[in-house]
């Protein structure tokens, strides 16, 4: 039995392969809420940033009192939560500008 290999072009016609081509421009505005959506982004992200200024007051508490009572236990908790809070603070105020980043970095790619 003899199988004929035939190339990639006689087999789909170009035009079917163009359509695979695809392309992509996010706009808030091109469907209904994309301001509501925006701003329940804004506010999310405000919520976010005020629990981890709490957290942060409470771990530092925790922190305090753990080192001077000498409660090495105690001390190591409120440090960690210090950390998290600084850093869950640090990637909330960064996350829009790394979203961007990816995002062009994705759309650099071909």
């Amino acid at each position: 039995m003899v199988v004929a290999v035939l190339p990639l072009s006689v087999v789909v016609p170009r035009a079917v392969v163009r359509l695979a081509d695809v392309s992509l421009s996010p706009d808030t505005s091109a469907l209904p809420g994309g301001g509501t959506l925006q701003q329940l982004a804004n506010g999310v992200a405000g919520w976010a940033l005020v629990l981890a200024l709490v957290g942060l007051v409470i771990g530092a508490a925790a922190w305090a009192f753990g080192a001077h009572s000498q409660n090495y236990q105690q001390s190591m908790v409120g440090r960690r939560a210090v950390m998290v809070a600084g850093l869950a603070a640090l990637l909330i105020g960064a996350a829009p500008t790394l979203i961007n980043f990816f995002f062009h970095a994705g759309t650099g790619l071909h």
